[in-house]
């Protein structure tokens, strides 16, 4: 729990969904999703891909610097959204702000690239190291906004995003920052990654036909069988200190814990992770104040049923409404934290809930005024997000 509010002055992203905030209130309104079957390698998948005027900014934005040209979409992502969230809040390189970017995977595209390229030739790139470290996102937002203040990176897989809130929080909150740019970027729609996905037989190889036309069925529990779909994108904030004027929502609890597995890529039945970072999050607040939870909720079979059980032992009879986003958007790793909290500032902001359209919201609130955002992964790494109207 947080002992004085963070305030969140601007939310940016790019995704399957769109390009700025209206584009994706938007697309969040519209009862379809944003998926295709696309060839990635030698085989068709289905993945949540960048619309092509996002693409085409992408590619804008690499042309205009030859130091851009040899840089992975991880970095190219956070560039163009770190540039939208600071002129939205009105940051500039003089403000000293720090930056924690992080990445599940980094660079996949590169290094399957430059991999390719030694097997083949026997000899690596001059650019293969620098171009595919993790820290390289944050070290180029940084030289890109002309900041000079502290640049991290990391990976905390699926959880990444959130973790960088948390980082950027401990160190406002440690008053070593006053302002913190903080988020996630992710660019895995290619062969080894959708491989590594598929060889987990958690990937969705549903039949539009069959799925009544959504290839996640991400919450339904009814599914049976694991459904998840990769997407990509980046979403990143700007987190200050206080309850600031042009506040799109404050965060008033953080949670956040790690469960002993059994598996390398399992939680518990009942996500313990989850029951732990919620009710931390919560703190001494009644849990009926809070109207929405948006999950992790990754359409597998075992995680999205784990993730359930967790919220009803915490919330018990007074369970708030549930909702996540990865049915429409796709999961994209480290960002889908951040995307999720993007979904909740919009739900609070235009106090409209955004459902599942194949499950059932009996207790969809009339007025939202509280919602908590829950990410987890590989590793049991639980960090939920309590947010505020104001």
């Amino acid at each position: 729990m947080t002992n004085d509010p963070i305030s969140i002055t601007a939310i940016a992203s790019v995704s399957a969904i769109g390009l700025t905030l209206q584009e994706a209130w938007d697309n969040y309104k519209k009862q379809r999703h944003f998926l295709q079957e696309k060839q990635i390698g030698d085989t068709l998948a289905w993945v949540a891909s960048l619309p092509e005027h996002a693409k085409a900014a992408i590619e804008k934005l690499a042309a205009s610097d030859s130091k851009y040209s040899n840089l992975d979409g991880t970095v190219l992502f956070a560039l163009l959204v770190s540039r939208m969230a600071i002129d939205q809040a009105g940051w500039t390189g003089q403000d000293t702000f720090g930056i924690n970017i992080g990445s599940s995977r980094g660079a996949t595209a590169l290094f399957e690239k430059y991999h390719r390229e030694f097997l083949e030739e026997n000899q690596s790139s001059t650019y293969a190291s620098p171009t595919t470290t993790l820290g390289n996102i944050s070290s180029w937002v940084a030289h890109d906004l002309q900041t000079q203040g502290p640049e991290i990176s990391h990976s905390i897989t699926c959880s990444t995003g959130l973790h960088s809130v948390l980082n950027g929080i401990a160190w406002i909150k440690g008053g070593m920052a006053n302002k913190f740019l903080v988020g996630g970027s992710e660019a895995p729609l290619t062969p080894f990654t959708i491989a590594q996905m598929r060889a987990l037989k958690i990937y969705s190889k549903m039949d539009p036909n069959e799925s009544q036309g959504f290839p996640c069925r991400a919450l339904d529990p009814h599914k049976k069988q694991n459904t998840m779909v990769l997407g990509e994108g980046a979403s990143v904030a700007c987190l200050e200190k206080g309850i600031t004027d042009n506040a799109l929502a404050v965060i008033a609890g953080i949670g956040y814990a790690t469960e002993p597995l059994e598996h390398n890529i399992s939680i518990s039945t009942d996500a313990i992770c989850f029951q732990r970072s919620m009710k931390m999050a919560l703190g001494d607040l009644a849990a009926e104040e809070v109207d929405v939870v948006v999950m992790h909720a990754p359409g597998t079979i075992k995680g999205d049923r784990a993730e359930v059980l967790a919220i009803e032992k915490i919330f018990g009879d007074r369970l708030p409404a549930l909702t996540t986003n990865k049915w429409k958007l796709g999961h994209t790793f480290g960002t889908s934290g951040m995307l999720s909290v993007e979904m909740a500032v919009l739900m609070l902001q235009h106090q409209e809930f955004i459902g599942v359209p194949f499950v059932s919201h009996e207790r969809a609130p009339k007025k939202i005024r509280k919602v908590m955002v829950n990410a987890v992964g590989f590793g049991g790494n639980a960090v939920s997000i309590l947010l505020s109207k104001d």
